[in-house]
C-alpha cells in the first residue's frame, strides 16, 4: 500500500508532529487541521523555543527537561490560533495540541541527549498510543545521495530528524510519513488522503 489513506471520520486519530521550523506557516496548518475529518493530536516541536535552550549549554538532563518545556511553549502557541490544548497522554475526542512536559516527566521514557529530540518524543507519543505517525517538517522529506526517498526500510544518517528516530520508529513499526508543512496543497492533501510526495518509514506499508 503506497499510502495511509483518510476516507473519512471513522479513521483512526493521527499523531502529528509540527516542527519549529515551520512556525511561520502554524496560522495555515491549524486552518488545516481544523478541516480533516480525521482526529489529529499534534505535538510540537521546540523550534527557536529550543534553540534558546541549546545556546544556554546546561547539563543533558537540564537541557532535556528544558527543551520539552520549549515543546510546551510551542504547543501553547499553536494553540492559541484556535485549538484545544492538553497534557493528557491519551486519543483526543477532537482534534488537540498536547503539552508534553508533564507527561515525559511522569513516564521519563528516553534518553536524556540532544539524539532525542522532539522527533523521537513524537514517535514515542505516537507508540503510547498505537497510533501511525505524521511528520511536517519544511523540507520534502529525506533525501539520500541527493534524491528525495520514498521509503526507507532501515537506520540512516540525515539531519532531518533526530538520529534516535529512524530507529525508534523501525524499532516499535510505527507507520511514519515526512512531509513538508510548509506547502500547504501538501499537508492538506495527505489529510484527504490523497497520494503526496513524501519520505515513509517502516516496512508496513
Amino acid at each position: 500500500m503506497s499510502q495511509i489513506m483518510v476516507k473519512n471520520q471513522m479513521a483512526p486519530a493521527l499523531v502529528v508532529k509540527l516542527g519549529g521550523s515551520l512556525y511561520e506557516h502554524v496560522p495555515g496548518l491549524v486552518a488545516i487541521f481544523r478541516q480533516s475529518s480525521r482526529t489529529l493530536f499534534i505535538v510540537p516541536g521546540g523550534g527557536r523555543f529550543a534553540d534558546t535552550v541549546r545556546e544556554a549549554r546546561l547539563s543533558d538532563d537540564d537541557s532535556h527537561w528544558e527543551a520539552i518545556k520549549a515543546m510546551d511553549h510551542y504547543g501553547r502557541y499553536i494553540s492559541s490560533f484556535g485549538l484545544e490544548s492538553t497534557d493528557l497522554l491519551t486519543i483526543p475526542e477532537k482534534t488537540s495540541v498536547f503539552l508534553p512536559y508533564r507527561m515525559a516527566r511522569h513516564y521519563d521514557p528516553l534518553p536524556h541527549s540532544w539524539d532525542v529530540t522532539s522527533d523521537t518524543i513524537a514517535a514515542w507519543v505516537a507508540h503510547r498510543l498505537g497510533l501511525d505517525l505524521l511528520v511536517l517538517k519544511s523540507v520534502d522529506g529525506i533525501s539520500i545521495g541527493g534524491t528525495i526517498s520514498r521509503i526507507i526500510t532501515r537506520p540512516v544518517t540525515t539531519d532531518v530528524v533526530d538520529p534516535c528516530f529512524i530507529p525508534y520508529v523501525l524499532q516499535h513499526r510505527i507507520r511514519t510519513i515526512i512531509i513538508n508543512g510548509s506547502v500547504p496543497e501538501v499537508a492538506l492533501g495527505y489529510l484527504q488522503g490523497k497520494h503526496v510526495p513524501g519520505t515513509r518509514i517502516g516496512t508496513t506499508f
